[in-house]
């Protein structure tokens, strides 16, 4: 089960900054009073689990700041990282839509504050705003997009390419931080490993090896982009920000 949720002072979802980067940036006020007056408002420590795979969802999660990684667990106990997640994104939709359990673990990779929306009052809003059920629907769309990307990558793509291209999409997710250069966000080389479907040993050679190239810079946990050009076409991809998902610093 995900960790007790307490019931305190929480901000308004209306005063909301994030809101507009969410599936509720068109809600008005009365909707959006409704989703707080019911809410719970929670922080979970990095490496603390906001849901567990298997579980049955009693409502929707709300990234309020922060950052979460959405992975699996095979057979062997190998973990895949599906996608991640960021203040403004919604988690454990798709089960509580479904009716069926969460089909993978949401993991805080620092620490992350979440508001909780009680599935009852969130279905009711939902189906009530025809606006929020074509942002749900998008949203369905754009992950279903995600997934079938990865696929192709996993079949198609050296571990190099792999490696470089998922660089690539942390840059477009997370952004910078203020050096221009650094990556922000911390990963394990395990964690990168567990993006493009390779080992921790792999994962580290294969930055090593970039880093030799002068392509990124390694110091410690943290990774900076020397040059994106050349990453670029490591990987062989085009970067090209989303700009519904814009980078946060």
């Amino acid at each position: 089960m995900h960790s007790k949720l307490k019931k305190h002072e929480a901000p308004n979802c209306e005063n909301c900054t994030e809101r507009g980067s969410s599936i509720f940036c068109d809600l008005h006020a009365t909707d959006l009073n409704k989703l707080s007056e019911h809410k719970a408002y929670n922080t979970y420590k990095k490496g603390q689990s906001i849901f567990l795979e298997g579980n049955q969802p009693q409502g929707l999660f709300c990234i309020y700041s922060g950052k979460v990684k959405i992975h699996k667990f095979g057979d062997d106990g190998k973990e895949q990282i599906v996608r991640f997640a960021r203040k403004g994104n919604v988690l454990g939709y798709r089960a509580l839509l479904s009716g069926g359990a969460y089909f993978a673990t949401a993991t805080a990779l620092e620490e992350t504050t979440v508001c909780f929306f009680p599935k009852a009052i969130y279905m009711q809003v939902l189906l009530a705003n025809p606006d929020l059920c074509l942002q749900t629907i998008k949203l369905l769309a754009s992950d279903l997009k995600m997934a079938e990307h990865l696929m192709t990558n996993m079949a198609q793509k050296h571990v190099r390419e792999r490696i470089a291209e998922a660089l690539i999409l942390l840059i477009e997710y997370y952004g910078l931080e203020d050096d221009n250069v650094t990556i922000n966000t911390i990963l394990t080389r395990e964690d990168i490993g567990n993006m493009v479907g390779t080992t921790t040993e792999t994962s580290i050679r294969v930055l090593s090896d970039f880093n030799k190239e002068k392509i990124i810079r390694l110091a410690g946990k943290r990774i900076g982009i020397l040059n994106l050009e050349q990453l670029e076409k490591v990987a062989n991809v085009s970067l090209k920000p989303n700009s519904d998902q814009k980078p946060n610093k």
